[in-house]
């Protein structure tokens, strides 16, 4: 019996966690797929959605039951350091509409691909931060 009621409050959390989720996911934000480099071939790569923030860009997993963002990419330090269409095994999750970039925040390495729309989006959002030159520094 002891075992039965542990079991049912583990479902239970797990729906409510699944509920939260879908919740989350459910207040908007841009399709995006997204993986971590270093990666080899068509590895790792996680569908989600991106919301942009003032100072960053967060990254929710569509699997992930996880109740924060899965990544988090800074603005300020973000640098777009290649572009290219999917190659090899990753038309098996993309289609030729599809632009991969690469992008480095100093943290770490990151490859988003991204619609045409989404990929304008995303650069305005960073072409649009402000200057390190021009922020006022404490004191």
């Amino acid at each position: 019996m002891a075992l039965l009621i542990i079991l049912v409050l583990v479902l239970v959390g797990l729906g409510l966690a699944s509920l939260y989720r879908l919740l989350m996911l459910r207040r908007g934000g841009t399709a995006a797929i997204l993986r971590v480099l270093p990666a080899k071939g068509g590895q790792g790569w996680r569908h989600g959605l991106i919301r942009y923030r003032e100072n960053q860009l967060v990254f929710y997993k569509l699997t992930s039951l996880k109740f924060g963002a899965d990544s988090t990419i800074r603005r300020l330090g973000i640098e777009v350091v290649d572009r290219r269409g999917p190659v090899g095994d990753e038309y098996d999750i993309m289609t030729d509409d599809i632009i991969v970039i690469a992008v480095s925040d100093g943290d770490g390495s990151y490859e988003l691909a991204l619609d045409r729309g989404s990929l304008a989006a995303f650069l305005s959002w960073v072409e649009s931060r402000p200057s390190e030159r021009i922020r006022r520094r404490p004191g």
